[in-house]
């Protein structure tokens, strides 16, 4: 079996997140809630007078492209570098909130600008990306487009409602000061 390097062993026992780590979650962090609220914010605008509606829901997606590749960097990331453990004298039940939370939060990253760009890369116009279109990749399909317009939706309550319970449980973390959530402060 081959030793562990200092490096490795470091990151497995370090009590906080790498700087990489903690800049993609405060990044992503900033973007994914300015995206949820965009995206609950778009729905009240009106159809009429055209172009309004969907120079929004065109940035939206430039946005969620570009936060789709910050996800799969951080997933990469997360792949590579163990984060650190969460303390042995945490409760068992807040050690499996905190990995079902967490499973939820990534799940939802994946989930939420996949099933976007799946819905609109099915309706009748093209995908501007910051203004420039994106190649089709399939026949529009109104029927898909419906199937992934509801998941992407249904995930984002999903998504609300675990950065909800994330923030609170980090603000729960930061009034006992228990060290758990100065992990993830820079």
């Amino acid at each position: 079996m081959q030793e562990p390097t200092p490096e490795l062993e470091h990151q497995n026992t370090s009590t906080r997140y790498t700087r990489v780590a903690i800049a993609l979650h405060w990044l992503l962090a900033m973007g994914l809630i300015y995206q949820l609220w965009l995206g609950v914010w778009m729905g009240d605008i009106p159809k009429t007078p055209p172009g309004l509606r969907a120079e929004w829901f065109n940035w939206h997606k430039s946005i969620g492209i570009v936060l789709g590749l910050l996800i799969v960097l951080r997933g990469l990331w997360r792949l590579t570098h163990r984060p650190p453990a969460l303390p042995d004298t945490m409760p068992l039940w807040q050690t499996w909130a905190a990995h079902t939370s967490h499973a939820l939060l990534y799940g939802c990253m994946v989930l939420m600008p996949l099933t976007g760009f799946l819905g609109s890369s099915f309706t009748a116009y093209p995908i501007k990306f910051f203004g420039t279109p994106l190649p089709r990749l399939w026949e529009a399909s109104a029927d898909l487009k419906e199937v992934f317009s509801a998941l992407h939706t249904a995930c984002s309550y999903v998504f609300m409602v675990t950065i909800a319970v994330h923030i609170l449980a980090a603000l729960l973390h930061m009034v006992r000061r228990d060290g758990i959530a100065k992990r993830m402060l820079p």
